[in-house]
């Protein structure tokens, strides 16, 4: 082998190298004996970091050393990232196999996550929005809340507004928040505690978000399933990219 191809065929290990250690497994200590991990994507120039809260259990299904979740946030991140963002996937507390929803309104999952951002901002000195989405918008809201100016915005997809308890997010204490929140729900979502006739009630809620947008898409094809997993109308099936737009959309340029 010539000297040139040697160094070419040494360029390519080290830039295949660099790919596969730019996104990565973060794992850090948030309360005393518990650790939370997230997925971690960071993006040339990126503007800003968006920390995907997924619905469910709050897993993002780490398996073969990547994320498998198909949660709409998680199988939708290399659109995210396509779109210039640094990512984190923020997984479940090891103190905790499901995030049901008063754990999430709890003020442990609000210190996990209160860590996991001032990490971030400390990191990469750059603005922090959170994106929850079902049970996630719960997390969301609750740490949006607490966080007050230490995040940048706020974006709640597929919301939940029905719960047993007092954890629908228009029951927590909305007028708190004071940065830009997008509102956004499938005309179609069947699941039946993420009614889209409920979702004003959470714009309504927002009175010092200094902008707050109600945005109620419809599109997207074939869905199936139970209507509050992922592959049903509840999770922009068919129409992740139109969702994903417009979340982007919103982040790089606030308004009502």
């Amino acid at each position: 082998m010539s000297v040139a191809r040697a160094a070419l065929a040494a360029l390519l290990v080290l830039a295949c190298g660099a790919a596969l250690a730019a996104d990565q497994l973060v794992t850090l200590d948030t309360r005393p004996g518990v650790r939370v991990s997230y997925w971690w994507m960071e993006r040339d120039n990126a503007p800003a970091v968006l920390v995907l809260l997924t619905g469910g259990p709050g897993a993002i299904g780490m398996k073969g050393g990547v994320p498998t979740s198909p949660n709409f946030l998680i199988r939708s991140r290399d659109r995210f990232a396509a779109a210039g963002f640094d990512l984190a996937l923020v997984g479940k507390p090891t103190d905790h196999d499901d995030l049901d929803f008063a754990f999430r309104a709890s003020a442990d999952h609000v210190a996990d996550l209160t860590r996991v951002v001032e990490k971030l901002r400390a990191d990469t000195g750059k603005p922090v929005w959170l994106v929850g989405t079902s049970r996630g918008t719960v997390s969301a809201a609750a740490a949006a809340i607490a966080l007050g100016d230490r995040i940048a915005g706020v974006v709640l997809t597929s919301s939940i507004t029905q719960t047993k308890g007092p954890y629908a997010v228009e029951d927590l204490d909305l007028k708190r928040i004071k940065v830009p929140v997008l509102v956004m729900h499938h005309k179609r979502d069947q699941c039946n505690v993420t009614l889209p006739s409920d979702a004003s009630l959470i714009f309504d809620g927002l009175k010092n978000a200094p902008v707050r947008k109600l945005l109620m898409v419809d599109g997207g094809s074939g869905p199936r399933g139970d209507p509050c997993e992922p592959w049903h109308w509840h999770g922009y099936v068919g129409m992740e990219q139109e969702a994903v737009d417009a979340i982007v959309a919103f982040v790089k340029d606030p308004r009502p």
